[in-house]
């Protein structure tokens, strides 16, 4: 396996699993600020790694510009909002920091990452063919 794709696998899976103890540690009762921003803190480390070990990671077998595909335009989304959200945490406006936030969460680790268990993906074929194939 690549090294780019053992970083991005390791880091996305991770920042799945850390992302919905950000979001409980703020709405739990009682509240716990400290978990939320330690958790949150590593959640955004990890998704600016998943995004940034994206750009080693290229394909020429499907429609691409220099071996970039369409999944490749999470990149700059990814960042984007990243830092529109600590901009509105800047400004204390607390909803939109966590609708952005929530955004991230839902397309660039959940729906993204459904999209790597197609089985014409390299996870997705491992997964269903290698993996199930064998059971």
């Amino acid at each position: 396996m690549p090294l780019a794709l053992a970083i991005h696998l390791a880091t996305a899976i991770l920042a799945l699993l850390i992302g919905p103890v950000a979001i409980w540690a703020r709405r739990a009762v009682p509240v716990r600020p400290h978990l939320h921003r330690l958790t949150g803190r590593v959640w955004v480390a990890l998704m600016v790694t998943t995004a940034l070990s994206t750009l080693f990671m290229r394909t020429f077998d499907r429609p691409n510009v220099a071996g970039y595909s369409f999944l490749h335009l999470l990149v700059p989304v990814v960042m984007g909002t990243l830092a529109y959200s600590f901009h509105r945490l800047r400004r204390r406006d607390i909803v939109n920091h966590r609708r952005s936030m929530q955004w991230v969460y839902v397309f660039a680790c959940v729906v993204a990452g459904l999209f790597t268990l197609l089985p014409n993906r390299m996870i997705g074929h491992w997964l269903w063919h290698d993996v199930l194939g064998s059971l």
